[in-house]
């Protein structure tokens, strides 16, 4: 049997194994393009729950350890890999609740469950990914009848890397690109994490360098971290630290109390599930904090700390609080894309509401001008959280809000934050920018939600959407030898050419695109790019493509590619 702690433990040391090969996994990505790749998702989704699970005492049961590891990483789940990931662990949850501790046949059971929801949660499961290796260990470790959970383990991962090794046999790309999964990897490193404490030998610690020290130290400058060089005792202006749970009663919002909590304090960390909100927030005054909680049902778990003795008494023994401002200081990261959108109940005289995801102050802008109202900071390198996405829909006032991920892996979790949401959510799968442009110019404001989401759809899927961009790494694609750095002509999310002249690729790979019935085509400019760069090419462009083509030019100001083009 198992107990809280070493779940607990278990699930940190799965975390910081893969934190600290996260560079590894995201080497075996098939596409050589930058973007938020598969081990940095993952690491960030399952690190998300490391704070929390690190405020749990050791008496805590795994039904305890479960439920608050699989909280933290459904807010905190990144891309798809991450979803996949959080609902993997979700089944723990759904499985342990209630238990002190727990055997074999108790991890069966949450293996099962967790892919059960993560298959439930794709549309159209791809064998030969992070799904696959998790069914076959779990089909294996069912069929096994093993009772020591360390025997059963060790089948989870033999089993899982047969299925894993297996996986260039189902996916032909994986096979051509000498790869297996990179999903399917990443979860046997957190897996083999939580081997090690289930042997008993300990957390993997987590990889620490000089660097990354000099750049906490940095980060937390002024935050109020406890240390001596940084802060003395009166700059703490929130001083009392401030935890418990609220078991909601009918109507209970968390957007809301987390609303408050932010409005009279700091550090708040609010973590929703089925029956319990857990809030924690630096504050002046407990007293006011616990007296708006109660509205939402009864209180328990109390822990109010003053952290003015706390500071002075840490200062006096001359302890290292480093950890502690390591864990705040991953949890500030978490919450400061959400920390910008303010809740905003729902206003009964507004229909319809908009939030989108976009990078760059001209794309921002391009979607304020068409009446969205959120836009959250994301796309490739930098896919949103749950969480992040649940809090701009939180502040758009509407009885319906339209969520435009604009990118294929950042749809899932646009998906996990709609049922989170105290409105309704309706997450169009738009997998690009220029299809989340076109599906806001064909809203309806006179039309149902059903009409408007097939429309702005339909309008959405028939552009076609060019990307120029660089190698980010030495890659072999469909026969052909990329190198690192070369610059790449993407259309519709395939690798039609590459180049090293940056205008030669852009206007071909237009002119390409072109059909007879095109009317449009959009140039959005990146980040990298000069203005006036962007209007010698724009003319190039507008030069080869037909006459009866109209060619525009945007400044997107994006990351990553250098040019979107898009074709209507």
């Amino acid at each position: 049997m198992i107990s809280g702690k070493i779940l607990r433990d278990a699930i940190i040391s799965g975390a910081n194994n893969i934190n600290n090969q996260r560079s590894r996994v995201d080497e075996l990505n098939v596409f050589p393009v930058p973007d938020g790749d598969t081990g940095t998702n993952m690491g960030m989704t399952i690190g998300a729950a490391v704070p929390e699970l690190d405020a749990l005492a050791d008496d805590c049961t795994v039904g305890e350890a479960a439920k608050t590891a699989a909280s933290a990483m459904l807010r905190g789940a990144r891309g798809n890999s991450g979803v996949i990931t959080s609902l993997l662990f979700r089944g723990f949850s759904k499985a342990l609740e209630g238990k002190k501790e727990a055997g074999a046949e108790d991890l069966v059971v949450a293996l099962e469950k967790g892919v059960q929801a993560a298959y439930k949660a794709v549309m159209k499961p791809t064998e030969g990914t992070i799904l696959t290796v998790a069914r076959v260990a779990s089909e294996e470790a069912r069929a096994s009848g093993i009772a020591d959970v360390d025997e059963l383990w060790d089948l989870v991962m033999s089993a899982g890397q047969r299925a894993l090794d297996d996986t260039p046999n189902l996916l032909p790309v994986l096979k051509k690109a000498g790869v297996v999964d990179a999903g399917g990897q990443g979860i046997l490193i957190i897996f083999e994490g939580m081997g090690k404490v289930f042997h008993g030998e300990g957390v993997v610690p987590a990889a620490e360098t000089t660097q990354n020290k000099a750049k906490l130290s940095t980060a937390n400058a002024g935050r109020g971290v406890f240390t001596d060089d940084l802060m003395k005792v009166e700059d703490i202006k929130n001083g009392y630290c401030t935890q418990f749970l609220i078991h909601k009663e009918d109507g209970a919002s968390a957007a809301k109390m987390r609303a408050f909590a932010e409005s009279n304090g700091d550090s708040v960390v609010c973590i929703e599930d089925d029956d319990v909100i857990n809030l924690h927030v630096h504050t002046a005054d407990p007293g006011k904090i616990l007296s708006e909680a109660i509205k939402y049902g009864y209180l328990t778990n109390f822990k109010i700390e003053n952290m003015h003795e706390q500071f002075l008494a840490r200062q006096k023994q001359g302890k290292s609080l480093e950890k502690q401002a390591e864990a705040e200081q991953k949890q500030r990261a978490s919450d400061a894309a959400a920390s910008e959108f303010i809740y905003a109940a729902v206003d009964p005289g507004r229909d319809y509401g908009f939030v989108a995801v976009a990078a760059g102050e001209g794309l921002k802008a391009v979607f304020t001008d068409l009446a969205v109202d959120a836009v959250v900071s994301g796309g490739q390198t930098m896919n949103p959280a749950t969480e992040d996405i649940l809090a701009a829909v939180q502040s758009v006032p509407a009885k319906t809000v339209f969520v435009l991920p604009n990118n294929k892996n950042i749809i899932m979790a646009a998906e996990q934050a709609e049922k989170l949401a105290d409105r309704r959510v309706v997450v169009l799968p738009t997998r690009t920018i220029p299809m989340g442009i076109t599906a806001m110019l064909n809203f309806d404001p006179t039309a149902s939600v059903e009409t408007n989401t097939i429309n702005m759809m339909k309008a959405a899927d028939n552009v076609s959407t060019g990307l120029i961009t660089y190698a980010a790494r030495d890659s072999e694609y469909d026969g052909k030898r990329i190198r690192k750095g070369e610059i790449m002509s993407l259309e519709n999310g395939k690798i039609v050419a590459t180049s090293s002249d940056l205008t030669k690729a852009a206007y071909r790979l237009a002119r390409g695109m072109c059909k007879k019935d095109s009317s449009f085509v959009t140039v959005i400019s990146g980040c990298d790019v000069s203005d006036e760069d962007a209007e010698r090419t724009t003319e190039i462009i507008k030069a080869k493509c037909p006459g009866h083509v109209e060619v525009s030019h945007i400044r997107g100001g994006q990351p990553v590619y250098y040019y979107m083009i898009s074709v209507e």
